[in-house]
């Protein structure tokens, strides 16, 4: 079974949550690539993970500062570290299927997204629930 939103993992703000929901469905996407032993379309699947991720992090880190959340520069040293694991697990593809080496990988994935969730970004929600859960400093 895949990973499924719930209401717990909000952060209280909607860019951020609906940036949350959709790495779920992306990160069940490549899960479902590997059980499939599918490699071109896991490798897809990471490059949308990849790219999405960047613009996920990139807005986060901003609401972040903006909502004056004073951990907000850590959050960037996560978000690399993710992009960099990415990016290395996607040169490691190669032309040959490691079917362990995939499994690992999405598992990491995995408890990446409810360990980063939990830990790094719910402890912003203080400062997010004092503006509007629409809040958007682009605005």
């Amino acid at each position: 079974m895949g990973l499924q939103w719930r209401d717990q993992l909000s952060v209280g703000n909607d860019l951020i949550d609906n940036d949350h929901k959709y790495l779920i469905e992306i990160i069940n996407r490549a899960e479902a690539s590997v059980e499939a032993h599918n490699r071109v379309k896991l490798s897809a699947v990471l490059d949308e993970l990849g790219a999405y991720g960047k613009t996920h992090f990139e807005r986060e880190e901003l609401v972040a500062k903006a909502a004056g959340y004073p951990k907000a520069d850590q959050l960037h040293e996560s978000h690399s570290k993710l992009v960099a694991d990415l990016a290395r697990f996607k040169d490691g593809i190669g032309d040959t299927w490691n079917e362990d080496a995939s499994t690992q990988f999405t598992s990491y994935l995995r408890g990446w997204l409810i360990e980063h969730v939990i830990k790094e970004d719910l402890p912003m929600k203080p400062w997010l629930v004092k503006h509007s859960p629409t809040f958007d400093p682009r605005r």
